[in-house]
């Protein structure tokens, strides 16, 4: 007969109870799991069973995606925390400090390109080679011939 469940274990949540209470897909959660960024152990059914700590570690990765920082600048950001500690207001404090500057500047580039975009539209060029907010002074041209994989955005200014 098994040992009963220690009062930590029936803690624990399965993967779909972690799913249902974040509003986070299952998928969404190994995928979280494989980079690290959240963790779970394995029971004697070998079903996952994840600390309730990871409910708030979702709700920050969740929070930051939501402000569209990258999910690798998230799982930086986490690293420099235990796996076994809940976040808390301190930690939201120190973690969204860092990304503060970097969307401060995704701001004033969105708002810059907001107020241009009228502008571009009724000029009619709707040249990518010489559209001065898609491909200002044809930067692209730098790069070769073909797409250009995260090319950044550019600025009239």
């Amino acid at each position: 007969m098994p040992a009963p469940p220690t009062r930590e274990a029936e803690r624990q949540l399965s993967v779909g109870q972690l799913a249902s209470r974040s509003g986070v897909a299952v998928t969404a959660l190994h995928f979280y799991e494989t980079k690290g960024l959240i963790q779970s152990s394995r029971n004697a059914g070998n079903q996952r069973r994840y600390p309730r700590a990871m409910l708030r570690r979702v709700a920050v990765i969740k929070m930051a995606q939501r402000l569209g920082i990258p999910l690798a600048t998230i799982a930086k950001a986490l690293s420099s925390l235990p796996l076994d500690h809940t976040p808390n207001a301190a930690d939201w404090q120190r973690l969204s400090a860092g990304w503060r500057d970097d969307l401060s500047q995704r701001i004033a580039e969105l708002t810059l390109l907001r107020d241009q975009l009228d502008g571009c539209i009724g000029c009619g060029c709707m040249s990518l080679k010489e559209c001065p907010l898609r491909n200002n002074h044809d930067h692209l041209a730098l790069g070769g011939p073909g797409p250009h994989p995260s090319e950044p955005l550019t600025t009239v200014l």
